[in-house]
Parts: structure tokens; sequence; C-alpha cells
């Protein structure tokens, strides 16, 4: 079953609202968050891994009772450029809107500022997925053993 809604009389689907839609997360960089503690540098600065973690959540966020009925989204792809360093203590807050929406894709934009401006900007596109058929399938994957490396 496809869930994506077909277009209208004006060719938008239902999804095509969410344009514009924004969800922001703010957070306190932690020691977990750090370069050296998920093991991508030897810095003790907010890992370039744990603001994507914080980008994706602000994707989520913007999304919370705003999808289609069986539906949910997944990270597909990332464009992001981290500018500076965010010290251990530090308020990081991220924002990612919806700028546009081509068939099951969420295409985001997201910024990301700590108290001395911002630190990371870039793209984020996210997929419109069935949630029965995404666990099916991933239950089918996890069920055969897979190939040696």
């Amino acid at each position: 079953m496809d869930t994506a809604s077909p277009p209208d009389d004006h060719g938008e689907t239902p999804l095509d609202a969410l344009v514009g839609v924004s969800g922001t997360v703010t957070e306190v960089v932690t020691d977990a968050m750090t370069a050296r503690s998920v093991g991508s540098g030897d810095v003790d600065m907010l890992s370039t891994p744990s603001l994507l973690a914080l980008i994706e959540q602000a994707a989520v966020a913007s999304l919370a009772d705003k999808l289609p009925g069986g539906t949910t989204t997944v990270g597909a792809s990332v464009k992001l450029a981290h500018l500076a360093p965010t010290p251990v203590g530090t308020v990081v807050k991220v924002t990612a809107s919806i700028e546009r929406v081509r068939a099951r894709r969420l295409h985001f934009i997201f910024t990301a500022f700590d108290g001395w401006g911002e630190v990371a900007g870039g793209h984020h596109v996210r997929a419109l997925v069935d949630r029965a058929r995404f666990d099916a399938g991933a239950a089918a994957r996890a069920a055969e053993p897979p190939e040696e490396l």
C-alpha cells in the first residue's frame, strides 16, 4: 500500500503542507557527546556524530503528529558543515525546517548555534515509509544470517 497521497487538483499532496514546518532541540553538551567519547576524534568538544543525532531529533520533532497514519520517517542523507567547536557544558540549539517535499522525501535545512554563534548548517533528507512494511522488512532481514564480510 502506498501511503503517499495522490496530488489534488493543483498538483499538491497533503505532504506539501509540511513545507515550512520546523522543530528545535536544545541540549547541554555532555562528556558522552564529545568526539573523544564517541570515537570520532580525540578532542573534548561536541562530536559531529552527536551533532547529527541532534539534527535528526529536531527533524523528527518537527513532524510530531503531522504524518499520515501508519507512517514514520527514516534518515536518508545529510550534508553537514560542522563549523566551530562547542565545549562540554555549553548549550547547543538545533533547528530543522522542511524546505521542500519531493515524492516521499522530506528535505530539511538546519542550523545549529551555541552562545558564540553558528556551529553547523546543512541539509537533511528523511524518507517517509510505511511503518508496518518497514518493520516487516527489517524483521525478515534480521531472520536471515548475514554473509561474512
